[in-house]
């Protein structure tokens, strides 16, 4: 009788075993899917950012108004690439870059820091700059987005420093061939090529394309990297969120 119970124990712990296996094939699958689902994901955002998008962050006011301190920004990095493939033209046409474009590009005293300024002269162009005022071929240009938060305007036949007579009294230079003349929109308060010079075609990596998020941020706070800080800023983004600039789009 004892060996009989045995048995029967033997018996039902077989079928248990048997019922058990189909729910492990179904868990193993189900796992397998979550695992190919997040890793063809994470191949799919490594291309986007590495080829067709970047998320950048305006650190200073250079860009005002058009572009504010604690804009989130995402950078269309095909805007003027090179067509690759036989139809890429179609799908994601490219544009040569022109005047009043924006553009994101790497520093050229800071290789590791992307700047974002204004194109205001392209190759071939004599570029003049008297009383703040902008001459592209002797012509005055019209430019709605500019702006001076400064009235004075530094005279050359007065005693200034030379980067402040720039500032407002710049050339005539002419745009050499692959490189472009930039400046900030916020014009009394932009680093650009009035001070480092020309800008080389190759540094260019993209268009500022769509404000994804807007917070009003304090001036250079991606040099402050300690974890105290990221936790800080963090707390601000929610109450301090300009909600009517998220999705706007950059012109």
């Amino acid at each position: 009788m004892q060996r009989i119970k045995i048995m029967e124990h033997d018996d039902s712990d077989r079928m248990m075993t048997k019922e058990e296996k189909p729910r492990k094939k179904r868990e193993q699958g189900v796992f397998r899917e979550y695992f190919e689902l997040i890793a063809e994901t994470a191949i799919f955002v490594f291309f986007v950012m590495t080829f067709v998008a970047q998320a950048s962050q305006v650190p200073t006011g250079s860009m005002e108004n058009t572009m504010l301190i604690g804009d989130f920004l995402l950078v269309n990095k095909m805007a003027y690439a090179d067509p690759v493939l036989p139809l890429e033209d179609k799908i994601l046409p490219s544009k040569p870059i022109a005047h009043n474009d924006i553009v994101v590009f790497k520093s050229l005293e800071e290789p590791g820091k992307d700047l974002v300024k204004r194109v205001v002269g392209i190759p071939g162009d004599e570029l003049e700059i008297k009383d703040k005022q902008v001459y592209i071929n002797g012509d005055p240009v019209a430019e709605s987005f500019k702006l001076h938060k400064d009235d004075l305007v530094f005279q050359d036949s007065e005693y200034y420093r030379y980067d402040d007579l720039i500032r407002d009294n710049f050339g005539p230079v002419e745009v050499p061939p692959g490189h472009f003349f930039v400046m900030g929109d916020n014009r009394d308060e932009s680093y650009d090529s009035r001070y480092w010079g020309f800008l080389p075609l190759d540094y260019i990596k993209g268009r500022p394309w769509v404000i994804y998020f807007s917070y009003d941020a304090e001036e250079n706070t991606h040099l402050h990297t300690s974890l105290r800080d990221r936790l800080g800023r963090l707390g601000q983004y929610i109450p301090r969120a300009r909600w009517g600039r998220i999705l706007r789009t950059i012109h």
